[in-house]
């Protein structure tokens, strides 16, 4: 199929590689994995991995519909705070219903009859290498710090979450912060029924030690005689997906400057907001050397500094790799740029357009 440019490719035989290594740790385990669709929500490819996963977990009301909707398996609802019209349409459809502190558990306690009960806990430990992505964070709002706060609200909830980490592929470090979280919470935990350790564990990464990750997930179960839940965004898709660019133009101002039909800003936001480059592989050691920048009218609209094996010229294909989390769901309309249509290529090989933005879609998310 010959698409049009800018495009984000899912490849599906790289996902299932990511799926097979959540199957290995659920088999081993017992844990259960609901995706994160704050990170990854083209439902295009929910069908290959509700295979796989037994669920989503959302950040808001619309997430937790979408779970629902398309995913079709275990709903668990999150947020920061609700809002009562949010809170009572979600309560109809959740699995669990998870709060972020203590006032919201107490607000919307009349919800306990409708489906589980989680309360987010902040254990004042993290793994994280950017300081905006803490859960821990000094002054976080993100879960409950206070302990006896949490064991005086036991008889109204079902379970808790601990989100602790942001792309942790240390073990040795989520070894140590669960046994941590396992001392210090562990009158809290023998009630409960689950225990959600949230996501941000890089188990998909090469070299990580899957089989220790996933015997120390059964020990906590087994110790507790809990239910644990993972909640992976980047671990299930990570490198299952690539943004597809054209070059438009190339100027030079001291160096080589390739202009794509695309925007880190619009496009892949996340990058610009950590301050990462994108990634290209196989070209990153060539004696071609340009600076990548999209075309919007910021300053900053720059995908990184790269060397190509050949000279680039109007009309080449870059391709960035690693384009699935946190990209299509951060995508916008700065500069009503033309939004990058969404392609899969299935496990047979075909390539299917699955959605392409029109102007009409960019009119419509104004007024």
């Amino acid at each position: 199929m010959d698409l049009k440019t800018p495009y984000y490719l899912i490849d599906e035989k790289k996902l299932l590689k990511n799926l097979k290594t959540v199957k290995r740790i659920r088999d081993i385990s017992g844990a259960k994995f609901v995706l994160a669709l704050k990170c990854f929500s083209t439902w295009s490819v929910f069908k290959l991995m509700r295979q796989y996963m037994d669920g989503t977990t959302s950040s808001s009301l619309y997430e937790a519909r979408l779970g629902r909707d398309k995913f079709l398996k275990e709903v668990h609802a999150y947020c920061v705070a609700y809002s009562p019209e949010e809170i009572k349409e979600v309560s109809c459809f959740a699995n669990k219903l998870i709060f972020n502190s203590i006032s919201q558990l107490e607000r919307f306690s009349v919800y306990r009859k409708k489906c589980d009960i989680g309360l987010r806990v902040n254990p004042l430990i993290s793994y994280s290498s950017f300081d905006l992505a803490d859960p821990a964070c000094k002054f976080s709002r993100l879960g409950v710090s206070d302990k006896r706060a949490i064991e005086s609200k036991m008889s109204e909830i079902d379970g808790v979450m601990f989100h602790f980490n942001c792309e942790n592929d240390n073990f040795n470090n989520f070894s140590k912060n669960l046994d941590f979280i396992g001392n210090k919470y562990r009158n809290v935990l023998k009630p409960l029924k689950w225990v959600s350790l949230g996501g941000g564990f890089y188990f998909s990464k090469a070299g990580y030690p899957v089989n220790k990750f996933a015997k120390k997930l059964k020990e906590f179960s087994e110790r507790f005689k809990v239910q644990v839940y993972l909640e992976p965004g980047e671990s299930a898709i990570t490198e299952s997906a690539e943004l597809v660019t054209k070059v438009l133009d190339i100027v030079h101002n001291k160096k080589d400057i390739a202009v794509v039909d695309a925007s880190i800003e619009a496009h892949m936001l996340d990058l610009l907001v950590y301050r990462i480059n994108a990634k290209i592989k196989d070209n990153v050691k060539g004696h071609f050397k340009y600076i990548v920048a999209g075309r919007s009218c910021l300053a900053g609209d720059v995908f990184g500094s790269f060397g190509f094996k050949h000279r680039l010229k109007v009309g080449s294909l870059i391709r960035f790799c690693d384009a699935a989390g946190y990209t299509m769901v951060k995508k916008n309309w700065f500069n009503g740029l033309k939004m990058p249509s969404i392609a899969v290529k299935r496990l047979d090989g075909k390539i299917e357009l699955v959605r392409e933005f029109k102007y009409k879609d960019f009119l419509n998310s104004l007024s």
